[in-house]
This record gives C-alpha cells, structure tokens and sequence, in this order.
C-alpha cells in the first residue's frame, strides 16, 4: 500500500510537472499568435529583403546575367575608383549638415509662437502643419520646380523690387539651397512634437526664473531648452536619418543637376539600381548607406548625455 501511494505521489508530481510546462508554452504561444501577421510582415518583407540586399552586395547581380559571387570586389570599387560616389557622399553632407539644423530652429521657433492663447491658434497650428502632410509627393517637387524656376513666382515677386532673377534651380551655387529650403519648409511634423514637449514644461519654473529676475532670453537657454531637450534628441536623430535618405525633390526638380550639385546618395543609388541595373552594386551603395546613417546616430547617442537632461539628471548625470 506504502508503494502504490508513493506510485501515486510520483504520478501526480509529473502530471503537475507536465501541466506546469504546457502552461509555460501555452502563454508565449498566445503571444507569438497574436504578433503572427506583424511578425510575418517582418520576416518576409524586411528581414528576408535586408539579408538578400547583404549578400547581393557581394555578388554582381544586374538582372539580365546569372549572379556570381565576386566578394568585397564592389566595395573596393567603390572607395578606390568610382568618383560619383564621393561626390554623392559630399552633397549628401552638406545637405545634411545644412537642412537639419534650419529644419529644427524653425521648427521650434514656430512651436514657441504656437505655444500661446492666441485667437484662432488652432487654425495656424493647422495650416503650418499642412505641408507636411503632403511633404516628399512629387506634386509638391513640381510646384517647387516652377515657383524657383526663370520664370517662377519669386523671381516675379522679387523683380517688384527691383531685384533681378535667375535660375536657382539650374545655378549650382542655389541649386542644393532650393532643395534645403523644401525641407525646412515641411517642418510640421518636427513642431508639433515640439509643441508637444513645450506644453510638457510646468510654468512653475518659468515663475521661479522670473522671480530670480531672469528674462524670455536666460529662461528660454536655462529652462526651455534644458527641459526639452529629450524631444530636441528625439527630432535630431529623425531628422538626420531623412536627410540621408532625401531622393524625391531631388530627383523631381534637379534630377542630380546642374553639374551634380545637387547629386545625393540616394538619386546615385537608384541610378545604379534601375537606371544601369546594377543591383549588386547598388546593394553595397545601400549598405554603405546604412552604415553611415547608423555612425551618425551613434555619434549624436554619445554627445547625447552632454545636452540631453531628464528630470532625474543633473548635469546630464543621472542621480544617486
């Protein structure tokens, strides 16, 4: 009797055990089946696409011959003997480094405005925010193309004063500019997330700087831009990453031109991918363009605890 209790105690301690693990398996099985379609989505359009695009890079793949594998061949192409790669490398630069910074001041300037109990502020809100709804279209590129064309609206609304006009778009000292201006211009959705953050910051502060005798100026350096500099963090990376990979202007009103002031990165991938396809090549272009947007994140991550204060910082420290 003593032995078929002790049989029966081991019986219901491995059922136990049994039942303990179909539960464990049962709770993630739920999970994994309610992220499937997302996690499919993933999987076959990213994650698959990604990994293919890496070992393209390695082979020379241009659609109308077999793929053969020729190793690092493209990326020492690249960096030893394709001169339109640098020059598209150093326009995307200086794109970069101009449009970004014009992109956020603006935006925050605006925000500021925004930020006060005006009469009929919803609608200003609305119609700054407007452009960026229709931001990167082609149709926009077109209008863009006619208003800085010889013959656009600002060449007419600056000849009433006397200025003479020219083609900025086919100048290649204001050519890259038309382009950085389009950008600045759609800062919408950079300023609302401003305007988020700036609704964020308790007035009390701004009370007490003021009754220490601080002014708009000292309070907007000592308390506006220290409490919002997480979204001023969260708008720099964004807004670096889309000026990598800006193609649509460019391509619509320049087309890379005039003398490839305004070739980017992105314009001289797609023209090697579908232009010349050559989409090996254009695989290491993409890769190498990751790479850049990934050191250049990198870097603003790092120089991130220098500016960036949360409320449990002190000097861009976190508290003990």
């Amino acid at each position: 009797m003593i032995r078929s209790t002790a049989v029966t105690a081991a019986g219901a301690a491995k059922a136990s055990k049994i039942r303990a693990k179909r539960s464990r398996w049962n709770a993630p099985l739920a999970g994994y089946l309610f992220i499937s379609p997302w996690l499919l989505g993933f999987v076959c359009l990213t994650a698959y696409p990604l990994l293919l695009s890496l070992y393209y890079s390695f082979t020379n793949y241009t659609l109308m011959e077999p793929i053969e594998w020729v190793g690092t061949r493209n990326y020492e192409l690249i960096f030893t003997a394709d001169s339109k790669f640098s020059q598209s490398v150093k326009v995307t630069f200086m794109y970069v480094a101009a449009s970004v910074p014009l992109k956020l001041a603006a935006a925050l300037v605006v925000a500021l405005i925004l930020n006060k109990a005006l009469k009929g502020i919803t609608f200003y809100r609305t119609a700054i925010y407007f452009p960026s709804l229709i931001g990167g279209s082609i149709a926009v590129s077109l209008l863009w193309r006619n208003i800085f064309g010889v013959d656009g609206i600002f060449n007419k609304i600056i000849g009433v004063f006397g200025i003479a006009g020219k083609g900025w778009i086919t100048n290649p000292g204001t050519a890259l500019w038309t382009l950085i201006l389009l950008t600045v211009w759609q800062f919408g959705s950079t300023m609302v997330i401003f305007l988020a953050g700036l609704k964020q910051i308790p007035n009390d502060l701004y009370e007490a700087s003021s009754v220490d005798g601080a002014g708009r100026f000292r309070q907007f350096i000592s308390v506006t831009l220290p409490m919002l500099s997480p979204i001023l963090y969260f708008n720099l990376i964004m807004a670096v990453i889309g000026a990598f990979q800006m193609f649509t202007s460019a391509f619509v009103i320049t087309n890379g031109g005039p003398m490839n002031s305004t070739y980017v990165y992105a314009l001289y991938l797609y023209e090697r991918a579908f232009s010349r396809y050559q989409l090996g090549y254009s695989s290491a272009l993409a890769w190498i363009m990751l790479v850049m947007i990934v050191l250049a994140t990198v870097i603003i991550a790092f120089s991130a605890k220098y500016w960036v204060f949360y409320e449990t910082d002190t000097g861009g420290r976190k508290r003990k």
